[in-house]
C-alpha cells in the first residue's frame, strides 16, 4: 500500500512536470507518455539536509515530489545564498543533464520527497526525440529566466518590492502546478530561508512582511498565504509575469 502511494505521488509529480512542458511545447501523446514512464529512485530527506552538495557529479536530475527545494550557492566560508525555490514537477536541475558537475548545491527547505530520475533516461528520451529535447531545453531557460528576475531584484528593487515580487511569482507557479490559487496558496518557508531569498535581515524580513499586512497586501496563517489584493501587489512589485514563459508553446511545423 505504501508503495503504491509513493508512486501514485511520484505519477502527479511527473504529470505536473508534463503540464510546464506542454504550456511551452508541442508533444504527442507517445512523448507525453514516455515522460509519465520515466524511472525514479525515491529519497525522502527531514527539512535542512542537503540532497545534492556543490561539487557532485551527477548521474540523475532531481525531481520534487512533495515539499520544497531550495537550490543554493555556497561561499568558501560556507555561507549559503537560495538562488531557486523548486515546489512539485519541478526539477531542480534538469540542466546536470548536459553538465553533470553541480557548481550549486540542492538542499531540503521543509521536510521533502525527491525522485532521482537518471540521465541515461532522460538523455535516451530527448535523443529519441527532437521536440522532448527541445522542450527540456526550455524547461531550463525558464530557470534562467527567473534566475535573471531574481538578480535584478536583489540588486534594483526595494525589500518591499522583492517580497511583493516573489509573493506574485510563487502564486502564479502553485496554480500553474494545480497546488492553490494565485492570491491563495501554501508557502512553507520559513522567515529565515525567506530573508534568504530575499537577501536581507530576518529583522528587516519581518517588518517588510508587517508592512505588507498593514497595507492589506498580505495575510498569513502558519504556511498559508493570502493576497487580498494581487492587482495592486503587482502593481507595487511591477511584476510582469512574461518572463515565466506561461504562454509560448510552439507548433509543429
Amino acid at each position: 500500500m505504501i508503495a503504491d502511494a509513493d508512486m501514485a505521488a511520484y505519477k502527479g509529480a511527473l504529470e505536473k512536470f508534463l503540464r510546464r512542458l506542454t504550456l511551452r511545447s508541442a508533444l504527442s501523446r507517445a512523448e507525453q507518455e514516455a515522460i509519465l514512464a520515466l524511472p525514479g529512485e525515491e529519497v525522502r530527506t527531514a527539512a535542512h539536509r542537503d540532497i545534492v552538495r556543490p561539487g557532485t557529479r551527477m548521474t540523475s536530475c532531481c525531481l520534487v515530489v512533495g515539499g520544497l527545494v531550495g537550490r543554493f550557492d555556497q561561499l568558501a566560508n560556507g555561507h549559503r545564498q537560495i538562488t531557486a525555490l523548486h515546489i512539485p514537477g519541478d526539477f531542480c536541475d534538469l540542466h546536470s543533464l548536459a553538465v553533470p558537475e553541480a557548481g550549486w548545491g540542492i538542499q531540503s527547505l521543509t521536510d521533502s520527497v525527491v525522485r532521482m530520475v537518471p540521465h541515461e533516461a532522460l538523455g535516451a528520451l530527448a535523443g529519441r526525440s527532437v521536440a522532448v529535447a527541445m522542450a527540456f531545453w526550455r524547461d531550463t531557460v525558464v530557470d534562467g529566466s527567473v534566475l535573471a528576475k531574481w538578480i535584478s531584484a536583489l540588486g534594483r528593487r526595494s525589500a518591499t518590492a522583492r517580497l511583493a515580487h516573489l509573493l506574485c511569482e510563487m502564486g502564479m507557479r502553485f496554480e500553474q502546478a494545480g497546488l492553490g490559487q494565485q492570491d491563495e496558496f501554501d508557502f512553507p518557508i520559513t522567515q529565515a530561508q525567506l530573508a534568504d531569498v530575499l537577501g536581507v535581515t530576518a529583522v528587516h524580513l519581518n517588518r517588510t512582511m508587517q508592512s505588507l499586512r498593514q497595507q492589506g497586501l498580505l495575510v498569513t496563517n502558519g504556511a498559508r498565504f493570502q493576497l487580498p489584493d494581487r492587482k495592486r501587489l503587482c502593481q507595487m512589485a511591477q511584476f510582469d509575469p512574461s518572463y515565466l514563459l506561461l504562454s509560448c508553446q510552439e507548433s509543429r511545423a
